[in-house]
């Protein structure tokens, strides 16, 4: 016998425990290395520990929804073992059946015992109370994806079976009550520190989003040839806030006890929705990026952040967010800051909306914008000249490329 660990991989310094989530292996099963067996949730994201090495799944010392810290042993493979050695013990609750269906079942079990299931899959699966092994996955080495986990349905006998505890109210009208998710309610606790800890005002402005739409449409497929990318509109809106950010430092600052402290770079926070939460992702050294490599990566934040993909390190920092509801269809909302940011833009839905220009009522493709910031630095003058600077840079995208 020849033990090896599996391991809490390091947490940043800021998280200090996580909670193991579902392990996808039992007592008994064969693994292979790097074969994922866990994953781990974190009140910023969602971490998969992959096997250390090939062998056989021998102990689980933490169960699922278990909290942990860096460095815990959660489980042990034995890495001299095999399956076939591991069956009669994992099979003896019913030594009878075992060797008939044995057989029959080995070729199934290569596909769907070890059946992995990405992280939002894996929370839709819960959801509907179905085991990941009892889909067929169409990703990558049978990994289930989200597609496959919102095609799949319930068996007939499980469907007694809730995915969370369930309780009746007198009059026969069900309620079910589910525990919050670290990444929930972590996002809850900043939220509420914001509104307690920031002076939050927020100002609004509207733009005319015409030229931007133009611009976009007259090189959306040459961008798209080249670049491999979609040309979106959100990378317009950094590299409008950016340019207002440039020109007033201060609401890309932030607050240290009785300090201000004005940040010589541009890291823009981009709200992602996942299916665990809200997330915002950072956009390092924004200003120094073209069009391309920001919408290449809001791209690949929005792909991972549904998979359960980002990193620790990829949330931490930044000096201003942005946030789009108008992918949902949002008209006007009032963002929440972000601590210890001092302000955040919000972006809404583009609809054609009559105007008044030179006396005469016109249709134009209208966006709201609204901009919440931190009046104990930001006082209105700056965050009003802010916000009709980005609206400026938007109505005209060309000063964006001189920089006026």
């Amino acid at each position: 016998m020849a033990i090896t660990d599996v391991v809490v991989p390091q947490l940043s310094e800021s998280v200090s425990e996580a909670t193991l989530l579902t392990w996808k292996k039992k007592p008994g099963e064969a693994v292979q290395a790097d074969e994922i067996l866990i994953e781990i949730e974190t009140d910023k994201v969602v971490l998969e520990v992959p096997a250390p090495a090939s062998g056989v799944f021998t102990e689980v010392v933490k169960a699922d929804g278990s909290l942990v810290t860096s460095g815990e042993v959660i489980a042990r493979i034995d890495t001299a073992a095999t399956a076939a050695a591991a069956a009669p013990a994992a099979a003896a609750p019913a030594p009878a059946a075992a060797p008939a269906a044995a057989p029959a079942a080995a070729p199934a079990a290569k596909a769907t015992s070890g059946a992995v299931a990405s992280p939002a899959a894996s929370k839709i699966l819960a959801e509907k109370g179905i085991a990941a092994d009892s889909v067929s996955g169409t990703g990558r080495d049978g990994r289930v994806t989200k597609g496959d986990a919102l095609g799949a349905s319930a068996a007939p006998a499980k469907a007694a079976a809730p995915a969370a505890p369930m309780s009746q109210s007198l009059d026969g009208r069900p309620e079910q009550r589910v525990p919050m998710s670290r990444l929930r309610a972590r996002v809850a606790e900043r939220l509420l520190q914001s509104q307690q800890d920031n002076a939050i005002l927020t100002t609004f402005n509207e733009v005319n989003m015409q030229a931007v739409i133009d611009l976009r449409n007259q090189y959306k497929d040459r961008f798209e040839k080249e670049h491999g990318v979609k040309l979106g509109f959100m990378s317009f809106f950094v590299k409008a806030a950016v340019a207002a950010l440039k020109r007033y430092p201060v609401l890309n600052a932030s607050v240290d006890g009785k300090d201000i402290i004005y940040h010589g770079y541009f890291d823009i926070g981009i709200a992602v929705g996942s299916p665990r939460g809200l997330v915002v992702p950072i956009l390092r050294n924004a200003d120094q990026l073209s069009i391309a490599e920001i919408e290449k990566t809001i791209a690949d934040f929005g792909k991972r952040a549904g998979e359960g993909k980002l990193g620790i390190e990829e949330m931490t920092g930044g000096t201003f967010s942005i946030s789009n509801g108008g992918v949902f269809g949002s008209m006007l909302s009032t963002p929440i800051i972000n601590p210890p940011q001092s302000a955040i833009l919000g972006v809404h839905a583009t609809k054609e909306r009559p105007v008044v220009e030179k006396g005469q009522i016109v249709i134009r493709p209208i966006n709201y914008l609204a901009m919440s910031y931190d009046h104990r630095i930001i006082d209105g003058r700056e965050a009003v000249l802010g916000l009709v600077a980005m609206k400026e840079a938007l109505e005209d995208p060309q000063r964006l490329l001189l920089e006026i």
